[in-house]
């Protein structure tokens, strides 16, 4: 049975932002997840990829406070939320984690949004809590089990997770950075400035050493080898918009052919959105506008 509880909300207001944010706490399956919310109307919840903390959407969803309420958590064993319960990471936990979010905000369903582990998670909704969500916007999700090279990636992976053990997270996640095809120097440059979010926060956070710890050594794998029911998902009904990068369509990246793959699996609608794999973050209004048309869209039942 699920435990729940609701911190007292307070307020905070950062001068690069003009939405006040309301911030609260919920208790479930063991943990604390602490969450923020931004503006008034439709919920859309906007999950953290690797690293789970809520600064990375710090920007853009300022920017789509305007329109709707938009609701984004840090992940069970990331940023300020708790890690007693971590032992394993279950992407179905994870999903049940979302769900107990938007139930602590007041609300049953909810546009999701998800790039990277948590575009597997928003996946994973889609199949496993189809109720609480209205549309799903899956972003580059890492599933590279749907490719014909699935053995090689699923080695490269693996190799990732012993090289954690042998010598050390740091080590491991540059191999991971590395060997991706992500763009390493924008990516690093992307969160310069958001940074000062995080460190302006009056709540506590989950040290940067255990936040490596917990993606490479708890996250990766299940991620990485996570292959969903495409059948489920569309008996469920769930419109799903599977999301890639300009730069990795432009680049062939691997990510890029798994979101092909997915969409021609759902048989659903594939969206090119703007810059990089975390351009919400360095290109916050030309990804935000990608973003809100999809969801106009929704809405008017195209």
């Amino acid at each position: 049975m699920m435990e729940q509880r609701q911190t007292t909300n307070n307020t905070q207001q950062n001068s690069i932002f003009k939405h006040v944010v309301m911030s609260g706490r919920v208790r479930t399956e063991g943990d604390d997840l602490f969450y923020e919310i931004r503006g008034k109307g439709k919920p859309l919840l906007m999950i953290p990829p690797g690293g789970g903390d809520v600064w990375q959407y710090a920007r853009i969803a300022d920017i789509l406070a305007d329109e709707y309420k938009v609701i984004t958590f840090d992940r069970r064993a990331n940023g300020r939320s708790t890690m007693n319960e971590p032992q394993n990471f279950e992407i179905s936990q994870q999903s049940r984690d979302a769900v107990a979010v938007l139930h602590a905000v007041g609300e049953t369903s909810a546009f999701v949004f998800g790039n990277s582990s948590s575009a597997v998670i928003a996946l994973d909704m889609v199949r496993t809590q189809p109720q609480a969500v209205l549309a799903a916007i899956v972003h580059e999700a890492p599933t590279p089990r749907v490719l014909l090279e699935a053995r090689k990636w699923q080695r490269f992976f693996a190799s990732v997770y012993l090289m954690a053990f042998r010598f050390g997270t740091s080590i491991a996640a540059l191999r991971f950075m590395l060997g991706t095809q992500l763009p390493v120097t924008q990516m690093i440059k992307a969160t310069a400035g958001i940074n000062q979010h995080r460190k302006e926060s009056s709540e506590p956070y989950l040290s940067d050493r255990v936040a490596a710890e917990v993606l490479v050594k708890l996250e990766l794998l299940p991620v990485t080898n996570y292959l969903t029911d495409f059948e489920k998902i569309k008996h469920n009904g769930v419109k799903v918009f599977i999301a890639v990068s300009k730069y990795g369509i432009d680049r062939k990246a691997w990510y890029a052919q798994v979101a092909h793959i997915l969409a021609e699996k759902l048989g659903c609608e594939l969206v090119t959105f703007p810059g990089h794999h975390v351009s919400f973050m360095d290109m916050p209004d030309e990804f935000a506008a990608t973003l809100r048309n999809i969801l106009h869209r929704v809405e008017a039942g195209k």
